[in-house]
Protein backbone atom coordinates (compact mmCIF):
# COMPACT_ATOMS: atom_id res chain seq x y z
CA UNK A 1 0.00 0.00 0.00
CA UNK A 2 1.40 3.27 -0.83
CA UNK A 3 1.76 6.04 1.44
CA UNK A 4 1.50 10.02 1.97
CA UNK A 5 5.01 10.57 3.01
CA UNK A 6 6.61 13.53 4.86
CA UNK A 7 6.86 15.66 1.92
CA UNK A 8 7.63 18.97 2.83
CA UNK A 9 9.39 21.81 4.55
CA UNK A 10 7.57 22.04 8.13
CA UNK A 11 5.88 24.94 9.08
CA UNK A 12 6.97 27.38 11.72
CA UNK A 13 5.77 26.95 14.89
CA UNK A 14 3.93 29.85 15.74
CA UNK A 15 3.67 30.98 11.99
CA UNK A 16 -0.16 32.20 11.10
CA UNK A 17 -1.39 31.38 8.13
CA UNK A 18 -4.21 33.49 6.36
CA UNK A 19 -6.28 33.62 3.43
CA UNK A 20 -4.14 35.92 1.34
CA UNK A 21 -0.57 35.97 2.96
CA UNK A 22 -0.75 32.79 4.50
CA UNK A 23 -2.32 30.69 1.53
CA UNK A 24 1.19 31.58 -0.52
CA UNK A 25 3.27 30.64 2.07
CA UNK A 26 0.78 27.26 2.32
CA UNK A 27 1.88 26.90 -1.07
CA UNK A 28 5.51 27.54 -1.10
CA UNK A 29 5.64 24.51 1.04
CA UNK A 30 3.90 22.19 -1.08
CA UNK A 31 5.85 23.28 -4.09
CA UNK A 32 9.12 23.01 -2.04
CA UNK A 33 7.85 19.32 -1.14
CA UNK A 34 6.92 18.86 -4.86
CA UNK A 35 11.00 19.64 -5.79
CA UNK A 36 12.12 16.91 -3.83
CA UNK A 37 10.55 14.63 -6.21
CA UNK A 38 11.47 15.98 -8.88
CA UNK A 39 11.87 19.25 -10.84
CA UNK A 40 8.97 18.69 -13.28
CA UNK A 41 6.51 18.61 -10.80
CA UNK A 42 7.68 21.63 -9.06
CA UNK A 43 7.53 23.28 -12.17
CA UNK A 44 3.55 21.59 -12.29
CA UNK A 45 3.14 23.13 -8.99
CA UNK A 46 4.36 26.92 -10.36
CA UNK A 47 2.02 26.52 -13.40
CA UNK A 48 -0.53 26.16 -10.71
CA UNK A 49 -0.51 29.94 -9.22
CA UNK A 50 -0.91 31.00 -13.21
CA UNK A 51 -3.98 29.24 -14.16
CA UNK A 52 -6.80 31.19 -13.72
CA UNK A 53 -9.41 28.07 -13.39
CA UNK A 54 -7.25 26.69 -10.07
CA UNK A 55 -8.94 26.91 -6.83
CA UNK A 56 -8.26 24.32 -3.19
CA UNK A 57 -9.45 24.25 0.13
CA UNK A 58 -7.98 22.21 2.99
CA UNK A 59 -10.56 21.72 5.62
CA UNK A 60 -10.30 20.02 9.07
CA UNK A 61 -13.87 17.70 9.10
CA UNK A 62 -14.78 17.56 12.82
CA UNK A 63 -13.68 21.92 13.51
CA UNK A 64 -14.02 23.41 10.42
CA UNK A 65 -10.71 25.19 10.79
CA UNK A 66 -9.65 25.53 7.20
CA UNK A 67 -5.50 25.05 6.48
CA UNK A 68 -5.19 26.58 3.62
CA UNK A 69 -7.48 28.40 1.21
CA UNK A 70 -7.00 29.60 -2.58
CA UNK A 71 -9.52 31.21 -4.44
CA UNK A 72 -11.23 29.00 -2.47
CA UNK A 73 -14.92 31.46 -3.17
CA UNK A 74 -14.52 32.02 -6.77
CA UNK A 75 -16.99 30.70 -9.13
CA UNK A 76 -15.82 27.48 -10.87
CA UNK A 77 -17.20 24.65 -12.85
CA UNK A 78 -17.59 21.65 -10.85
CA UNK A 79 -17.80 19.15 -13.96
CA UNK A 80 -18.51 15.37 -12.39
CA UNK A 81 -18.22 16.38 -8.54
CA UNK A 82 -21.91 17.53 -9.10
CA UNK A 83 -22.34 13.74 -8.66
CA UNK A 84 -22.05 13.97 -4.83
CA UNK A 85 -24.79 16.43 -4.48
CA UNK A 86 -26.59 13.88 -6.93
CA UNK A 87 -25.75 11.14 -4.53
CA UNK A 88 -26.43 13.02 -1.43
CA UNK A 89 -30.49 13.69 -2.53
CA UNK A 90 -31.25 10.19 -3.13
CA UNK A 91 -29.20 9.91 0.45
CA UNK A 92 -32.07 12.40 1.45
CA UNK A 93 -34.42 10.08 -0.22
CA UNK A 94 -33.76 7.44 1.10
CA UNK A 95 -33.72 8.93 4.94
CA UNK A 96 -36.84 9.96 3.77
CA UNK A 97 -38.34 6.79 3.06
CA UNK A 98 -39.60 7.81 -0.47
CA UNK A 99 -36.40 5.81 -2.10
CA UNK A 100 -35.37 2.25 -1.12
CA UNK A 101 -31.94 0.85 -2.21
CA UNK A 102 -34.11 -1.96 -3.71
CA UNK A 103 -36.43 0.10 -5.89
CA UNK A 104 -35.62 -0.46 -9.71
CA UNK A 105 -34.93 2.61 -12.15
CA UNK A 106 -36.35 2.30 -15.47
CA UNK A 107 -33.73 4.11 -18.00
CA UNK A 108 -34.66 6.87 -19.80
CA UNK A 109 -34.50 8.12 -23.53
CA UNK A 110 -33.13 10.84 -21.79
CA UNK A 111 -30.83 9.18 -19.82
CA UNK A 112 -29.29 6.62 -22.25
CA UNK A 113 -28.40 9.51 -24.57
CA UNK A 114 -25.59 11.13 -22.18
CA UNK A 115 -22.36 11.45 -23.07
CA UNK A 116 -19.81 9.53 -21.28
CA UNK A 117 -18.19 7.60 -19.10
CA UNK A 118 -21.53 5.65 -19.16
CA UNK A 119 -22.28 2.36 -18.51
CA UNK A 120 -24.49 2.05 -21.90
CA UNK A 121 -27.59 0.85 -20.86
CA UNK A 122 -30.32 1.40 -23.18
CA UNK A 123 -33.94 3.08 -22.73
CA UNK A 124 -36.41 1.06 -20.89
CA UNK A 125 -33.70 -1.18 -19.26
CA UNK A 126 -33.77 -1.71 -15.71
CA UNK A 127 -31.18 -1.22 -12.96
CA UNK A 128 -31.78 -0.95 -8.80
CA UNK A 129 -31.07 1.90 -6.89
CA UNK A 130 -28.10 1.00 -4.99
CA UNK A 131 -26.46 -0.15 -7.84
CA UNK A 132 -26.81 2.92 -9.44
CA UNK A 133 -25.47 4.71 -6.50
CA UNK A 134 -22.35 2.68 -6.63
CA UNK A 135 -21.89 3.10 -10.08
CA UNK A 136 -22.27 6.73 -10.08
CA UNK A 137 -19.83 7.06 -6.69
CA UNK A 138 -16.79 5.09 -8.18
CA UNK A 139 -17.49 5.07 -11.74
CA UNK A 140 -19.08 8.53 -12.48
CA UNK A 141 -21.65 7.10 -15.11
CA UNK A 142 -23.26 9.94 -16.84
CA UNK A 143 -26.18 7.99 -17.66
CA UNK A 144 -27.12 6.53 -14.20
CA UNK A 145 -27.03 9.95 -12.74
CA UNK A 146 -29.79 11.46 -14.66
CA UNK A 147 -31.35 8.49 -14.04
CA UNK A 148 -31.48 8.75 -10.62
CA UNK A 149 -32.42 12.40 -10.96
CA UNK A 150 -35.27 11.32 -12.71
CA UNK A 151 -36.62 8.87 -10.13
CA UNK A 152 -36.12 11.17 -7.46
CA UNK A 153 -37.21 14.43 -8.96
CA UNK A 154 -39.58 13.40 -11.60
CA UNK A 155 -37.16 15.10 -13.87
CA UNK A 156 -34.06 16.19 -14.33
CA UNK A 157 -34.38 20.02 -14.80
CA UNK A 158 -36.66 19.69 -11.52
CA UNK A 159 -34.05 17.53 -9.39
CA UNK A 160 -31.48 20.01 -10.58
CA UNK A 161 -33.52 22.99 -8.86
CA UNK A 162 -33.79 20.80 -5.62
CA UNK A 163 -30.28 20.19 -5.86
CA UNK A 164 -29.70 23.51 -5.90
CA UNK A 165 -32.01 24.95 -3.02
CA UNK A 166 -30.39 21.58 -1.04
CA UNK A 167 -27.18 23.04 -1.64
CA UNK A 168 -28.18 27.03 -0.37
CA UNK A 169 -29.72 24.85 2.82
CA UNK A 170 -26.17 23.24 3.60
CA UNK A 171 -24.57 26.79 2.99
CA UNK A 172 -23.16 26.12 -0.42
CA UNK A 173 -23.42 29.91 -1.36
CA UNK A 174 -21.14 30.34 -4.75
CA UNK A 175 -23.55 26.82 -6.21
CA UNK A 176 -26.47 26.34 -8.78
CA UNK A 177 -26.92 23.36 -10.52
CA UNK A 178 -29.11 22.85 -14.11
CA UNK A 179 -27.85 19.10 -14.47
CA UNK A 180 -27.20 15.63 -12.53
CA UNK A 181 -24.13 14.68 -14.10
CA UNK A 182 -21.99 17.64 -14.41
CA UNK A 183 -21.36 17.66 -18.20
CA UNK A 184 -20.86 20.91 -19.47
CA UNK A 185 -23.05 23.81 -18.82
CA UNK A 186 -21.75 27.57 -17.90
CA UNK A 187 -24.76 27.77 -15.76
CA UNK A 188 -23.37 25.40 -13.65
CA UNK A 189 -21.12 26.66 -10.98
CA UNK A 190 -20.13 25.86 -7.57
CA UNK A 191 -16.55 26.79 -5.30
CA UNK A 192 -14.01 25.00 -3.98
CA UNK A 193 -15.14 25.92 -0.05
CA UNK A 194 -18.97 25.00 -1.43
CA UNK A 195 -17.71 21.56 -2.28
CA UNK A 196 -15.57 21.08 1.18
CA UNK A 197 -19.27 22.09 2.68
CA UNK A 198 -20.89 19.24 0.32
CA UNK A 199 -18.25 17.16 1.12
CA UNK A 200 -18.47 17.41 5.45
CA UNK A 201 -22.41 16.95 5.34
CA UNK A 202 -22.13 13.74 3.44
CA UNK A 203 -19.65 12.39 6.30
CA UNK A 204 -21.73 13.78 8.83
CA UNK A 205 -25.07 12.85 7.41
CA UNK A 206 -25.09 9.71 5.48
CA UNK A 207 -21.54 7.99 6.94
CA UNK A 208 -23.04 4.92 6.14
CA UNK A 209 -22.70 5.90 2.84
CA UNK A 210 -19.59 7.59 2.41
CA UNK A 211 -17.76 3.84 1.70
CA UNK A 212 -19.38 4.02 -1.99
CA UNK A 213 -17.05 6.70 -2.76
CA UNK A 214 -14.18 4.61 -2.21
CA UNK A 215 -15.31 0.79 -3.13
CA UNK A 216 -12.72 -0.18 -5.17
CA UNK A 217 -15.01 -1.50 -8.48
CA UNK A 218 -18.26 -2.93 -9.18
CA UNK A 219 -19.58 -5.32 -11.12
CA UNK A 220 -22.99 -4.56 -13.46
CA UNK A 221 -24.09 -7.55 -16.45
CA UNK A 222 -20.75 -9.08 -16.22
CA UNK A 223 -18.63 -6.15 -16.38
CA UNK A 224 -16.35 -4.66 -13.86
CA UNK A 225 -16.21 -1.30 -13.54
CA UNK A 226 -13.09 0.68 -11.64
CA UNK A 227 -13.07 3.47 -9.24
CA UNK A 228 -11.78 7.03 -10.71
CA UNK A 229 -10.22 8.38 -7.54
CA UNK A 230 -6.42 8.36 -8.25
CA UNK A 231 -5.90 8.70 -4.32
CA UNK A 232 -7.33 5.61 -3.23
CA UNK A 233 -4.77 2.64 -2.27
CA UNK A 234 -3.00 5.84 -0.03
CA UNK A 235 -2.59 5.50 3.50
CA UNK A 236 -5.55 7.00 5.36
CA UNK A 237 -7.15 8.04 2.18
CA UNK A 238 -10.67 7.17 1.93
CA UNK A 239 -13.02 8.89 -0.77
CA UNK A 240 -14.05 10.84 -2.41
CA UNK A 241 -14.83 12.14 -6.54
CA UNK A 242 -13.08 13.13 -9.55
CA UNK A 243 -13.91 15.70 -11.98
CA UNK A 244 -12.93 16.80 -15.41
CA UNK A 245 -14.13 18.56 -18.29
CA UNK A 246 -11.98 20.78 -21.08
CA UNK A 247 -13.97 24.03 -19.03
CA UNK A 248 -12.81 23.09 -15.53
CA UNK A 249 -10.01 20.98 -15.63
CA UNK A 250 -8.91 18.51 -13.16
CA UNK A 251 -10.93 18.42 -10.23
CA UNK A 252 -10.68 16.60 -7.29
CA UNK A 253 -12.59 16.30 -3.33
CA UNK A 254 -10.50 14.05 -1.27
CA UNK A 255 -10.46 12.99 2.15
CA UNK A 256 -8.51 10.83 4.37
CA UNK A 257 -7.56 10.49 8.52
CA UNK A 258 -4.21 10.13 10.19
CA UNK A 259 -4.03 9.54 14.06
CA UNK A 260 -7.93 10.03 14.34
CA UNK A 261 -7.94 13.22 12.80
CA UNK A 262 -9.73 14.09 9.34
CA UNK A 263 -8.90 16.12 6.23
CA UNK A 264 -10.76 17.24 3.26
CA UNK A 265 -9.15 18.08 0.31
CA UNK A 266 -10.43 20.27 -2.74
CA UNK A 267 -8.75 21.26 -5.85
CA UNK A 268 -10.11 22.38 -8.66
CA UNK A 269 -9.04 23.47 -12.15
CA UNK A 270 -5.50 21.34 -12.34
CA UNK A 271 -4.18 20.71 -15.85
CA UNK A 272 -3.52 17.31 -15.93
CA UNK A 273 -3.89 14.06 -13.69
CA UNK A 274 -0.71 14.04 -12.67
CA UNK A 275 -0.68 17.50 -11.01
CA UNK A 276 -3.97 16.82 -9.20
CA UNK A 277 -2.86 13.73 -7.98
CA UNK A 278 0.48 15.06 -6.56
CA UNK A 279 -1.23 18.67 -5.94
CA UNK A 280 -4.06 16.76 -3.28
CA UNK A 281 -1.43 14.64 -1.59
CA UNK A 282 0.83 17.51 -0.55
CA UNK A 283 -2.13 19.87 0.54
CA UNK A 284 -3.00 16.41 2.93
CA UNK A 285 0.31 16.43 3.92
CA UNK A 286 0.86 19.37 4.84
CA UNK A 287 -2.09 19.66 6.40
CA UNK A 288 -1.80 16.53 8.67
CA UNK A 289 2.02 18.28 9.27
CA UNK A 290 0.26 20.74 10.81
CA UNK A 291 -2.10 18.81 13.19
CA UNK A 292 0.71 16.51 14.17
CA UNK A 293 3.22 19.46 14.84
CA UNK A 294 0.23 20.67 17.26
CA UNK A 295 -0.36 17.42 19.06
CA UNK A 296 3.63 17.57 19.94
CA UNK A 297 3.20 20.50 21.43
CA UNK A 298 4.11 23.41 19.13
CA UNK A 299 1.52 26.37 18.31
CA UNK A 300 0.53 26.89 14.87
CA UNK A 301 -2.73 29.00 14.59
CA UNK A 302 -4.55 29.25 11.42
CA UNK A 303 -6.49 32.31 10.85
CA UNK A 304 -9.79 30.73 9.24
CA UNK A 305 -12.80 28.55 10.24
CA UNK A 306 -14.68 27.02 7.66
CA UNK A 307 -18.21 27.14 9.82
CA UNK A 308 -16.97 28.50 12.78
CA UNK A 309 -18.29 25.92 14.64
CA UNK A 310 -17.43 21.93 15.07
CA UNK A 311 -19.65 19.54 13.48
CA UNK A 312 -20.10 15.82 14.34
CA UNK A 313 -18.44 14.08 11.63
CA UNK A 314 -16.44 10.70 13.02
CA UNK A 315 -12.98 10.51 12.31
CA UNK A 316 -13.49 6.86 11.41
CA UNK A 317 -16.23 6.27 8.83
CA UNK A 318 -17.80 2.95 8.03
CA UNK A 319 -15.79 1.11 5.81
CA UNK A 320 -18.47 -0.92 4.17
CA UNK A 321 -22.06 0.40 3.19
CA UNK A 322 -25.10 0.05 5.78
CA UNK A 323 -29.03 0.42 6.07
CA UNK A 324 -29.99 3.75 6.94
CA UNK A 325 -31.67 4.16 10.14
CA UNK A 326 -30.01 7.00 11.70
CA UNK A 327 -33.38 8.79 12.90
CA UNK A 328 -34.37 10.31 15.82
CA UNK A 329 -37.10 9.45 18.42
CA UNK A 330 -40.09 12.10 16.78
CA UNK A 331 -39.14 9.38 13.47
CA UNK A 332 -37.04 12.35 11.55
CA UNK A 333 -34.01 12.08 10.31
CA UNK A 334 -31.48 13.50 12.63
CA UNK A 335 -29.56 15.69 9.79
CA UNK A 336 -29.62 15.07 5.68
CA UNK A 337 -33.68 14.28 6.12
CA UNK A 338 -34.17 17.58 8.25
CA UNK A 339 -34.70 19.61 5.33
CA UNK A 340 -38.12 20.43 4.05
CA UNK A 341 -39.40 19.01 0.49
CA UNK A 342 -39.79 21.61 -1.63
CA UNK A 343 -42.89 23.18 -2.87
CA UNK A 344 -43.74 23.46 -6.59
CA UNK A 345 -43.43 27.87 -5.95
CA UNK A 346 -40.13 27.40 -4.46
CA UNK A 347 -39.08 24.51 -7.58
CA UNK A 348 -40.58 27.08 -10.14
CA UNK A 349 -38.81 29.84 -8.71
CA UNK A 350 -35.71 28.30 -8.77
CA UNK A 351 -36.43 27.32 -12.51
CA UNK A 352 -37.17 30.29 -13.65
CA UNK A 353 -33.82 31.89 -12.36
CA UNK A 354 -31.91 29.04 -13.89
CA UNK A 355 -33.59 29.74 -17.50
CA UNK A 356 -32.77 34.17 -17.06
CA UNK A 357 -29.01 32.92 -16.56
CA UNK A 358 -26.00 33.70 -18.60
CA UNK A 359 -25.68 30.88 -20.77
CA UNK A 360 -22.26 32.04 -21.94
CA UNK A 361 -18.91 31.00 -20.58
CA UNK A 362 -18.02 32.44 -17.23
CA UNK A 363 -14.75 34.37 -16.12
CA UNK A 364 -13.26 32.26 -13.91
CA UNK A 365 -10.96 34.54 -13.22
CA UNK A 366 -13.27 36.68 -10.96
CA UNK A 367 -13.19 36.43 -7.46
CA UNK A 368 -16.80 36.11 -5.41
CA UNK A 369 -17.89 39.07 -3.65
CA UNK A 370 -18.61 37.17 -0.66
CA UNK A 371 -15.01 36.21 0.37
CA UNK A 372 -15.77 35.75 3.52
CA UNK A 373 -13.03 37.21 6.50
CA UNK A 374 -10.61 35.02 8.13
CA UNK A 375 -11.13 34.88 11.59
CA UNK A 376 -8.94 33.18 13.96
CA UNK A 377 -9.51 29.91 14.82
CA UNK A 378 -10.45 29.26 18.48
CA UNK A 379 -11.76 26.25 20.50
CA UNK A 380 -14.90 24.96 19.56
CA UNK A 381 -17.97 23.34 21.44
CA UNK A 382 -18.67 19.92 20.27
CA UNK A 383 -22.44 19.45 18.90
CA UNK A 384 -25.12 17.71 20.58
CA UNK A 385 -25.02 13.70 21.13
CA UNK A 386 -27.34 12.19 18.30
CA UNK A 387 -30.88 10.71 19.47
CA UNK A 388 -32.31 7.42 19.90
CA UNK A 389 -32.84 5.54 16.50
CA UNK A 390 -35.70 4.28 14.75
CA UNK A 391 -37.16 3.72 10.63
CA UNK A 392 -37.50 6.13 8.84
CA UNK A 393 -41.75 7.03 8.28
CA UNK A 394 -43.17 5.86 5.12
CA UNK A 395 -43.61 9.22 3.12
CA UNK A 396 -45.70 9.60 0.08
CA UNK A 397 -44.11 11.81 -3.06
CA UNK A 398 -47.30 14.11 -3.46
CA UNK A 399 -46.37 14.75 0.60
CA UNK A 400 -42.79 15.32 -0.03
CA UNK A 401 -43.49 17.80 -2.59
CA UNK A 402 -45.97 19.57 -0.68
CA UNK A 403 -43.61 19.46 2.77
CA UNK A 404 -43.96 23.36 3.97
CA UNK A 405 -45.64 26.19 2.25
CA UNK A 406 -43.44 29.43 1.96
CA UNK A 407 -43.75 32.41 3.75
CA UNK A 408 -44.29 34.71 0.87
CA UNK A 409 -47.05 32.09 0.14
CA UNK A 410 -48.14 32.12 3.34
CA UNK A 411 -48.42 35.71 3.13
CA UNK A 412 -50.11 36.38 -0.09
CA UNK A 413 -52.85 33.90 0.92
CA UNK A 414 -53.64 35.93 4.60
CA UNK A 415 -56.56 38.14 4.89
CA UNK A 416 -58.13 37.28 1.42
CA UNK A 417 -61.94 36.36 1.53
CA UNK A 418 -62.08 32.63 0.40
CA UNK A 419 -64.57 32.05 -2.38
CA UNK A 420 -64.63 28.05 -3.04
CA UNK A 421 -63.99 25.53 -0.17
CA UNK A 422 -61.73 22.40 -1.68
CA UNK A 423 -63.82 19.40 -1.94
CA UNK A 424 -60.99 17.22 -2.26
CA UNK A 425 -60.72 16.70 1.40
CA UNK A 426 -63.58 16.13 4.05
CA UNK A 427 -63.11 17.74 7.29
CA UNK A 428 -61.85 16.02 10.24
CA UNK A 429 -64.46 15.84 13.11
CA UNK A 430 -62.10 15.67 15.92
CA UNK A 431 -63.55 14.30 18.98
CA UNK A 432 -66.84 13.98 19.69
CA UNK A 433 -68.92 15.73 22.65
CA UNK A 434 -70.23 19.28 23.38
CA UNK A 435 -68.68 21.78 21.13
CA UNK A 436 -66.13 24.09 23.33
CA UNK A 437 -67.14 27.81 22.84
CA UNK A 438 -63.91 29.05 23.47
CA UNK A 439 -62.95 27.18 20.46
CA UNK A 440 -62.66 30.25 17.58
CA UNK A 441 -59.59 30.01 17.12
CA UNK A 442 -57.63 28.71 13.75
CA UNK A 443 -54.45 28.34 12.34
CA UNK A 444 -53.28 28.46 8.86
CA UNK A 445 -50.24 25.70 8.39
CA UNK A 446 -49.49 26.38 4.35
CA UNK A 447 -50.82 27.79 0.97
CA UNK A 448 -50.36 26.22 -2.31
CA UNK A 449 -51.66 26.74 -5.64
CA UNK A 450 -52.32 22.75 -6.21
CA UNK A 451 -55.69 21.16 -4.32
CA UNK A 452 -54.40 18.47 -4.38
CA UNK A 453 -51.03 19.25 -2.60
CA UNK A 454 -53.27 21.10 -0.30
CA UNK A 455 -54.70 17.78 0.55
CA UNK A 456 -51.96 16.01 1.05
CA UNK A 457 -50.44 18.31 3.32
CA UNK A 458 -53.30 18.52 5.17
CA UNK A 459 -53.25 14.62 5.90
CA UNK A 460 -49.69 14.86 6.54
CA UNK A 461 -49.84 17.46 9.18
CA UNK A 462 -53.03 15.22 11.40
CA UNK A 463 -50.68 12.39 10.68
CA UNK A 464 -47.21 14.39 12.49
CA UNK A 465 -48.63 16.70 15.18
CA UNK A 466 -52.23 14.93 15.66
CA UNK A 467 -51.59 15.52 19.19
CA UNK A 468 -52.32 19.11 18.91
CA UNK A 469 -54.66 18.92 16.33
CA UNK A 470 -57.15 16.40 17.23
CA UNK A 471 -59.58 18.95 18.90
CA UNK A 472 -59.36 21.02 15.16
CA UNK A 473 -61.15 20.67 11.61
CA UNK A 474 -59.12 20.84 8.61
CA UNK A 475 -60.63 23.13 6.24
CA UNK A 476 -59.10 23.75 2.67
CA UNK A 477 -60.40 27.59 1.09
CA UNK A 478 -59.29 28.92 -2.11
CA UNK A 479 -59.24 32.42 -1.65
CA UNK A 480 -59.61 35.17 -4.83
CA UNK A 481 -55.77 34.78 -5.43
CA UNK A 482 -55.98 31.37 -6.21
CA UNK A 483 -53.96 30.01 -2.85
CA UNK A 484 -55.52 26.78 -1.68
CA UNK A 485 -54.98 28.01 2.34
CA UNK A 486 -54.40 24.66 4.25
CA UNK A 487 -56.13 25.56 7.97
CA UNK A 488 -57.69 23.90 11.32
CA UNK A 489 -60.35 25.52 12.61
CA UNK A 490 -62.10 25.37 16.20
CA UNK A 491 -59.49 25.60 18.51
CA UNK A 492 -58.86 27.34 21.37
CA UNK A 493 -56.56 30.32 22.13
CA UNK A 494 -54.20 28.04 23.63
CA UNK A 495 -54.84 24.72 21.61
CA UNK A 496 -53.80 26.96 18.33
CA UNK A 497 -50.94 28.95 20.06
CA UNK A 498 -49.46 25.15 21.30
CA UNK A 499 -49.96 23.78 18.06
CA UNK A 500 -48.26 26.58 15.94
CA UNK A 501 -45.28 26.11 18.87
CA UNK A 502 -44.85 22.91 17.90
CA UNK A 503 -45.11 23.05 14.36
CA UNK A 504 -42.68 26.01 14.36
CA UNK A 505 -39.86 24.03 16.13
CA UNK A 506 -40.08 21.74 13.08
CA UNK A 507 -39.39 25.10 11.00
CA UNK A 508 -42.34 24.74 9.12
CA UNK A 509 -44.63 27.53 8.59
CA UNK A 510 -47.84 28.05 11.17
CA UNK A 511 -49.99 31.05 12.21
CA UNK A 512 -52.46 31.70 14.55
CA UNK A 513 -55.87 33.14 13.04
CA UNK A 514 -57.74 35.07 15.41
CA UNK A 515 -61.77 35.04 15.09
CA UNK A 516 -63.46 36.53 12.38
CA UNK A 517 -59.81 37.34 11.14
Amino acid sequence: MRKIGRMFTPVQSGQELTKAKGARSFFLMIASALTILAPATYANAQDLTDNTKYAAIVVDAQSGEVFYARRADSARYPASLTKIMTLYMVFDALAQGTLKPTDQITISARAASQAPVKVYLKAGDTIDVDTAMRLVALYSANDLAVALAEKVGGSEERFAAMMTIRAQDLGMTQTRFVNANGLPDARQLSSARDLAILARAVMRDYPQYYSYFNLPSQEFRGRTYVNHNPLRGMDGVDGMKTGFTNAAGYNLVASGVQNGHRLIAVMLGGSNKTQRREHVTALMNTGFDVINRRNRGEVITVAQNEFNRAMDVEAKLPDAPQPYTILADNGQPVSGGQNAPLTDAQLRETLEGSEQANATDVDVRRASSTVRAPDVVQTLNSTPTVAALKPAPKVTAKAAAAEVATKSETKAAKGKKATVVADAEKPSKGKKGKKNPKAVYSIQVGAFKDKSLASDWVKKMQSRFGEHLSNGTSQITKNDNGWYRTRFATLTKEEASAACKSISAKHLDCMVIKPDA
